[in-house]
């Protein structure tokens, strides 16, 4: 086994454990989103606008509720994940929504050994590539799976918040930017519910900005726009404040906590 196999192995067994305190959690309030209540935030709805009949590869989607949620507006939509809980859960909520979305199950590294055909749009969010330790052939996929022309959007934690180690009280730089080395942490609880007993160990990297936006371009893809943000539309951070328009902020604000790329296939 190779050494990031064993990474991987060992993020997939977290990741199988926490779809069911997800699940179950107020952060992904499944019963309202069974009701229809949409899973996507403003960020990636007003990038992708009118998304109806195209076709949409969703990255790492967990249990799907993003995909299905880009699916009730109409997109054909494939999600993949890692976790065979997470596409386990998505299938069964697929169903019981009625909807027409596929699932399945493998490493975004190898995406295009398991899903046929090319997409209109490839689309993925909010702490995804950490999970990868190297961009360059996650970015050779996302211009292998999008049509000419096609789009690939990405909102995702900024660089800066990954620097900071939150495991004590008061959050203290630790990590670097630009970091090579891998990260390992294991603690109780998870982001959607931190009292949970369940035990996380994940094996993470850091990847700067410049990363980023190198493996697409290296790849093929042009970049439309990279946007930074101070406010988060997640409450995943500690002693972040809410803000008027529902957005989640430092009290300071000193560093962007996410942001957003739009990319085209030439």
């Amino acid at each position: 086994m190779s050494t990031n196999s064993k990474y991987f192995s060992t993020n997939k067994a977290t990741w199988n454990d926490k779809v069911k305190v997800h699940a179950k959690s107020d952060m992904y309030a499944m019963d309202d989103f069974k009701k229809g209540k949409s899973s996507l935030m403003q960020y990636e709805r007003e990038a992708l606008g009118n998304v109806n009949e195209k076709t949409l590869l969703h990255l790492q989607c967990h249990f799907g509720q993003d995909t299905l949620s880009w699916s009730r507006l109409g997109a054909k939509c494939t999600g993949i994940d890692l976790s065979d809980e997470g596409i386990k859960l998505a299938q069964q909520l697929n169903l019981e929504l009625e909807l027409d979305a596929k699932f399945v199950c493998c490493n975004v590294l190898d995406t295009a050994k398991h899903v046929d055909g090319e997409f209109d749009i490839v689309f993925t969010s909010y702490g995804v590539i950490g999970w990868l330790p190297d961009l360059k052939p996650w970015g050779q996929m996302i211009a292998q799976k999008l049509k000419k022309g096609g789009t690939f959007y990405m909102a995702e934690f900024h660089p800066i918040v990954w620097m900071f180690d939150y495991l004590e009280n008061k959050p203290i730089m630790k990590y670097g930017y630009m970091q090579d080395e891998v990260i390992y942490e294991e603690y109780e609880g998870t982001y959607a519910n931190q009292n949970s007993k369940m035990v996380s160990k994940e094996y993470g990297w850091n990847h700067g900005l410049s990363e980023v936006i190198n493996a697409l371009t290296e790849a093929g893809l042009h970049i439309e726009y990279l946007n930074e943000y101070n406010e988060s539309p997640y409450d995943v951070l500690p002693a972040l404040e809410k803000t008027s328009s529902g957005m989640f902020v430092t009290k300071d604000k000193l560093y962007p906590l996410i942001f957003e790329i739009k990319a085209t296939k030439l």
